[in-house]
């Protein structure tokens, strides 16, 4: 039984045309469009369960928009081997967007990258559309992000000010967070980084009249 509050994960298989199988994890929810998490990729020791992901998750999901995250393969309980390949991270990706958007009966998610995704998100949205794109702590520069969705970008505070002045130029005003007193490992003040998501979650959805 789910009390009041609580929002039940559940766990989800992501199918690749490969015949692997990706671990995932998904929340229900009602709210248009969904979000689709690109974890930290293989090469930074990480997977669907770094704190950004799962916080970011939860705060999506109390917001009432369904939300998938995974893990890329060779990652925990992903089959296969890890992979630093560029096509590889893309397939794997490719693979759970289609499965993000069939949960939704066919809307388009939000992609939010976490570190070194960004550089797959970015492909990703070069082949399937998507809702609009989340960079958490991006390794990209702004002159290197070339996309269409409406961006939101968030950034610790000790990344640096010269990293912020750089975003906050490329941005549209407001859609650049700078969580206070953290580092990229985000133990101060955590919740701002999902509060960052479901702004930009928010605006998309009032621009498609799913408020």
């Amino acid at each position: 039984m789910v009390m009041k509050g609580q929002f039940l994960e559940r766990p989800t298989l992501v199918p690749l045309p490969s015949g692997l199988v990706l671990e995932g994890v998904s929340h229900r929810g009602e709210r248009r469009p969904g979000v689709l998490v690109l974890p930290p990729p293989p090469a930074e020791g990480s997977g669907m369960d770094h704190v950004v992901g799962a916080e970011l998750a939860f705060a999506v999901a109390r917001a009432g928009h369904p939300c998938l995250r995974f893990n890329y393969r060779g990652v925990g309980g992903s089959q296969g081997r890890p992979s630093a390949e560029p096509a590889d991270l893309l397939a794997d990706a490719h693979a759970a967007w289609e499965l993000a958007r069939d949960n939704t009966e066919g809307t388009v998610p939000l992609v939010v990258a976490v570190g070194g995704s960004d550089r797959v998100a970015v492909a990703l949205l070069e082949q399937a559309p998507g809702a609009g794109l989340v960079l958490i702590h991006p390794a990209l520069t702004p002159a290197q992000l070339r996309v269409t969705v409406p961006v939101a970008v968030v950034l610790p505070e000790l990344e640096g000010p010269k990293a912020r002045a750089a975003w906050a130029a490329r941005l549209d005003e407001g859609a650049l967070t700078v969580v206070l007193g953290a580092d990229k490992s985000y133990h101060r003040n955590l919740p701002q980084v999902g509060k960052a998501v479901v702004a930009l979650l928010q605006r998309v959805a009032a621009s498609t009249g799913n408020p």
